[in-house]
């Protein structure tokens, strides 16, 4: 995992690795620049997670610290929607412990990846549009379970373009009209909320190019709230 934009060898060096093992670093991270993680052999990806473990944390200076899960921009979209679907008068309306599935969904799709804690560059955004239809997936199967309100999944993100540039897509996919807002019912929270857990888990170590070697375990609940 990348920890700076400039090549740290001589510290390495410095903590006394090898001249080889310093060499091999600098290779292998000037690879990386260029063409990215996903490209390297797993026992490169290894050694280089091995030596950024090594060196000592950047705490300050511009661009040195590594930049919080939370703060990027796959994370936000995710976080962007949660927020506005709880805000929403189909979500403010509920009454009795009755929730909106999406934002179940959502909660738990965002502590997932707070527990992996994937890079979310290109790789991982790119691989990430395949959780779309496991989403839909899971919607209909609350859908069919529950009572069902309506949501627009567009207009917040047009009013958020109104204020500000983003390249945000809706939630649903650009050509998704699909307004269905299914709502759970108190005593079917918590048994969607596992099955969303476990497979949205599931599919976001699997898909995620950055978590091939993870050595994470299972996402089994929260580590954190999602924030």
């Amino acid at each position: 995992m990348q920890t700076s934009e400039n090549n740290r060898a001589g510290e390495l060096k410095d903590l006394g690795w090898s001249p080889e093992d310093v060499r091999k670093y600098e290779e292998l991270w000037e690879y990386r620049q260029r063409w990215g993680a996903i490209n390297l052999e797993r026992e490169d990806r290894i050694f280089l997670r091995r030596a950024e473990a090594a060196l000592p944390k950047l705490v300050s200076g511009k661009g040195s610290e590594k930049k919080r899960t939370q703060d990027k921009s796959h994370y936000r979209w995710l976080a962007f929607y949660r927020d506005a679907m709880l805000a929403s008068p189909a979500e403010t309306g509920l009454t009795g412990g009755d929730q909106g599935a999406w934002p179940v969904l959502l909660e738990e799709e965002l502590r997932a990846i707070d527990h992996f804690e994937p890079v979310l560059g290109l790789p991982d955004t790119l691989k990430a549009k395949e959780l779309l239809p496991i989403r839909e997936q899971l919607i209909q199967q609350a859908a069919a379970s529950g009572r069902e309100l309506s949501f627009d999944f567009v207009e917040p993100l047009e009013a958020l373009k109104r204020q500000e540039k983003t390249s945000w897509k809706p939630l649903r996919g650009d050509a998704s009209s699909d307004s269905t807002y299914p709502v759970l019912a108190a005593e079917a929270v918590e048994p969607f909320r596992r099955q969303v857990r476990e497979t949205l888990g599931s599919a976001i170590r699997e898909l995620f190019p950055s978590l091939k070697d993870s050595e994470k375990p299972p996402f089994s609940g929260p580590d954190t709230a999602a924030s």
